[in-house]
């Protein structure tokens, strides 16, 4: 529902403020007090405040997955990120802690417990790198894994 609003706007990014309460109230109604979860995906900071303020008062989560522009700058009200229960926070890496969680990863694979392999439908070289993205983008590729040094 956002970006065809926000397409349809000869100015999107100016308008963009003008839709929050839109979308708060609305995602309100429909989940009867706000969504459990709110994930922004596209990497800008207004679209965070909405997520924010979408989620449920008590135990919404905001989780961050977009890639803003470097020193871009997040701004909420101090009254509600201290009283109203809500949580904020980055997906770096999907909430692994590579420290304990790789190795664990790495133990499960080579234990055979967890199979990546099958994942793996194309082997290139790098120099054929252009290649494994167009089989992706065409549907035909899972996982393609680029050599260095074929």
């Amino acid at each position: 529902m956002g970006i065809n609003l926000l397409a349809r706007s000869s100015h999107a990014a100016d308008d963009h403020i003008s839709f929050l309460p839109f979308f708060e109230q609305v995602i309100n109604e429909m989940t009867n007090g706000g969504a459990d979860y709110c994930f922004e995906c596209v990497g800008m900071g207004t679209l965070v405040q909405e997520a924010y303020a979408c989620c449920r008062k008590g135990w919404g989560k905001t989780i961050v997955v977009g890639v803003d522009k470097p020193g871009a700058m997040l701004t909420f009200k101090s009254f509600d990120i201290l009283h109203l229960g809500k949580t904020i926070m980055g997906s770096l890496f999907g909430g692994l802690k590579p420290k304990s969680d790789i190795p664990l990863l790495v133990k499960r694979y080579l234990d055979k417990e967890l199979e990546l392999d099958k994942f793996v439908t194309h082997e290139v070289s790098f120099q054929d790198i252009n290649k494994a993205f167009d089989l992706l983008v065409e549907g035909k590729s899972l996982r393609c894994v680029i050599w260095m040094d074929k």
